[in-house]
């Protein structure tokens, strides 16, 4: 009987990484091509298009990673549940904050499964486009993937489609996590969820306290001779990313009684002003009220993260029709996506001992003294520094066409040894008890 062969190497901690979804995949040729994926869209390509990555990666063409996202045997749902088991074994008992926002993006022409003539709130206007409803979470400023689900509009649905609003989507996608057994200390959602009881009926379900935008005309019912107060403005300082904090004003207010259920309203500028540029929240959290923008403006930073991750993995870059390979897409964008976020909470700098060897066999590779390097803790220095570590894979890559031709056995040596130096940086102890889990 012939042994399978194993699937060829690429880098080090991205083998060890995807090492936690080899059992999906039933043949070798589908786990290369997972793995293949995983260094091109992390990779600094602009346009990761399945050409541009086989390229990138040494294959010959593209047809070997377009069989794979479109028809090769094995299942997004499973790799969705791999994922968020790993996120689950990762965060223990730990309390995330979860950020519910919807995404879309621009395409053209009526070819792509559910695309249509709606809102796409990345240019704030209506355009032809694509659009999901999202879910990650938040622990210690960073973020963690957790589910998607397409909006498919009444003009474009299918046989044995059903129409689900944008609202329902995200009750669907918490009722998801709830059953998951995920548990959060905070939801925030911009206005669109704040207004939709549906939508706060559900949190208040299972009890998980939540800050939400509501309109400046939002309603609520008041009992006769009840009345509206407002309280009187209160300064707080808004820290700003590479910007001088702002100094901002909040007052809270109250219809007819308070209630467990509280009303905000924040303004911009050097006085207090009602008719400034404002924005209203509401919440069920008993914090102090300056707490309150400094949490909720998490949202918006952690909304324009997402924004990056999806402009440097390549999340609307798909050249397929269908939603099934759409899907697929997705799904293998997020686990690049929890990839990355792995190692930017417990990013290491020295090289583990391989699986089963002493700790004493650890040996200090200096990493951090590439010119490049970068030493803040965030995602996208995390993603920096990791492009650092696949440029001698990539590299071999470029030039083992021509290493064919003109046979230089010291490049070949040089290269190999690079390459080898790049395998010793691991992920870090927190990284790799994802592989156990």
């Amino acid at each position: 009987m012939v042994s399978p062969r194993l699937a060829r190497r690429t880098v080090g901690f991205v083998d060890e990484y995807c090492e936690a979804y080899r059992h999906l995949f039933a043949d070798v040729r589908s786990y290369e091509c997972f793995k293949y994926l995983h260094v091109g869209l992390m990779s600094e390509l602009k346009r990761k298009s399945l050409p541009a990555i086989a390229k990138l990666v040494g294959l010959p063409d593209s047809q070997r990673l377009h069989h794979f996202v479109t028809s090769a045997q094995w299942s997004t749902q499973d790799l969705k549940n791999r994922r968020l088991h790993l996120i689950q074994a990762l965060v223990g008992k730990r309390r995330m904050v979860l950020i519910i926002d919807e995404t879309g993006d621009r395409k053209k022409g009526q070819a792509t499964d559910y695309v249509a003539k709606q809102y796409i709130g990345n240019i704030g206007k209506t355009a032809n486009g694509i659009v999901s409803v999202n879910a990650y979470g938040v622990i210690d400023n960073i973020t963690y993937p957790l589910l998607f689900k397409l909006f498919k509009p009444k003009s474009r649905l299918q046989v044995g489609d059903a129409y689900r609003t944008k609202i329902h989507l995200a009750v669907e996608i918490i009722n998801t996590l709830q059953q998951w057994g995920f548990e959060f200390e905070l939801v925030l959602a911009d206005s669109f969820y704040g207004e939709s009881s549906a939508f706060i009926s559900v949190l208040q379900q299972f009890k998980w306290p939540f800050i939400v935008a509501i309109r400046s005309n939002h309603g609520v019912w008041l009992p006769p001779g009840q009345r509206v107060r407002y309280n009187r403005f209160r300064a707080f300082e808004q820290p700003l990313a590479h910007h001088a904090p702002e100094k901002r004003f909040i007052r809270e207010i109250i219809f007819g009684k308070r209630r467990a259920r509280r009303y905000f309203q924040i303004t911009k500028g050097t006085v207090a002003n009602a008719q400034a540029d404002s924005w209203y929240i509401m919440t069920d959290i008993p914090d102090d009220l300056l707490k309150l923008p400094l949490l909720y403006s998490l949202r918006n930073w952690i909304e324009y993260g997402f924004k990056q991750v999806k402009s440097e993995l390549g999340w609307a870059d798909f050249r397929v029709t269908d939603y099934v390979s759409i899907e697929r897409w997705w799904e293998l964008i997020l686990s690049v996506y929890l990839m990355i976020s792995l190692h930017t909470q417990h990013f290491g700098w020295q090289a583990l001992p391989p699986p089963g060897a002493a700790p004493s066999e650890a040996i200090h590779f200096p990493f951090e003294r590439h010119r490049h390097w970068q030493t803040e803790v965030n995602w996208k220095s995390t993603l920096n520094n990791l492009r650092l570590i696949i440029e001698p894979f990539v590299c071999y890559q470029c030039l083992k066409s021509w290493l064919d031709i003109f046979d230089i056995p010291g490049l070949h040596r040089g290269l190999y040894r690079l390459m080898n130096c790049m395998h010793q940086f691991r992920a870090s102890p927190f990284a790799r008890a994802a592989n156990v889990a």
